[in-house]
């Protein structure tokens, strides 16, 4: 039942905020600018309200505050404990570090927001402080799992910068996703929805996960009312990198952070389509993909928008199921 009500609970809020920010943002003059080597069909979203993750962002830390306030004053059992602030935390600082690229983006007027550098050190210090904080002050076991076969390997303290390097990866592939309306938000509602289930009834029970993820999942639909095609508001860096450390937080506390390979494929597909077409065109000067990320691709191949979006979701569900199920 709680799970319900936090998903209910951070929907409304995050509908409610929608209506109410999403103005707001217009009126700053808080738009988009379209790059230019971006498709020339998206030069139209031009000026569409961004920053728009502030809105499933407070949606998720005032439901989990409500759930913690309801469970502290009537004295009910929600699961709302130190793995419910550690995976805020890690969403939160990833979302402030997205928050000061966009501010630089659209308030500063540079396009390119934070140097790669910059934004690479603060992701690092983040996931290095996150995973020291899982392991030594949460538990969590050193053992790395592969998904569909009974391995697993722990590997003591080299388990920190696997996952800081799995963190880095996932966190990047996350952003990259965010390029079609709806895209990410449709593929993270999927990713939110399994790790609900598979945390509350699979093999890893994890009570503050599943509940953390049902938070989520709710947020994220009322935002969908949005950022579906046509966009009403992007939800930016501070959205996009806010759900990559949700995403991650959520692996490392299951104790199985490769299943990201899984049911965080799509994800991993834009960033290695990315990478791919880079090498092949500074080696071979031939690109693999008529556009990257592979969203962009498969628009150059002729799927509409919306194609693009229905299809990768739908691979993400049948990824989840066969996670949850063989997994």
């Amino acid at each position: 039942m709680y799970l319900l009500i936090g998903g209910v609970t951070a929907f409304i809020i995050s509908m409610i905020l929608g209506f109410v920010l999403i103005p707001v943002l217009r009126r700053l003059k808080f738009g988009q600018e379209i790059r230019e080597e971006g498709p020339k069909w998206h030069a139209k979203k031009s000026g569409t309200p961004t920053m728009g993750g502030l809105i499933f962002i407070t949606a998720v830390v005032a439901s989990a505050a409500i759930m913690y306030l309801v469970g502290l004053f009537l004295g009910v059992d929600i699961p709302v404990g130190s793995n419910m602030v550690l995976l805020l935390c890690l969403s939160l600082v990833y979302g402030a570090i997205g928050f000061i690229d966009d501010y630089i983006k659209v308030i500063l007027k540079r396009n390119l927001g934070l140097t790669a550098k910059q934004k690479f050190s603060l992701q690092l210090l983040a996931a290095i402080a996150f995973v020291c904080w899982a392991v030594y002050g949460e538990d969590v076991a050193t053992v790395v799992k592969i998904p569909f076969v009974s391995v697993e390997f722990d590997i003591g303290i080299w388990f920190i910068p696997f996952t800081v390097l799995v963190i880095l990866a996932t966190v990047n592939s996350v952003n990259l996703t965010d390029g079609l309306d709806g895209l990410a938000t449709c593929v993270t509602c999927v990713v939110a929805l399994f790790f609900m289930l598979f945390t509350k009834y699979g093999d890893f029970p994890n009570t503050v996960v599943a509940l953390f993820a049902a938070i989520l999942l709710g947020s994220l639909l009322g935002f969908l009312i949005f950022n579906k095609y046509p966009a009403k508001v992007f939800m930016g860096d501070t959205g996009s990198l806010f759900l990559g450390g949700a995403v991650c937080g959520m692996a490392v506390l299951t104790e199985q952070p490769l299943m990201l390979l899984v049911v965080g494929f799509v994800y991993v597909m834009e960033s290695l389509s990315v990478i791919l077409q880079v090498i092949s065109y500074k080696t071979t000067g031939k690109r693999i993909f008529k556009m990257s990320p592979i969203h962009h691709h498969f628009e150059m191949c002729g799927w509409k928008e919306t194609k693009v979006v229905a299809v990768f979701t739908a691979v993400t569900a049948v990824l989840c199921t066969l996670m949850y199920i063989y997994g």
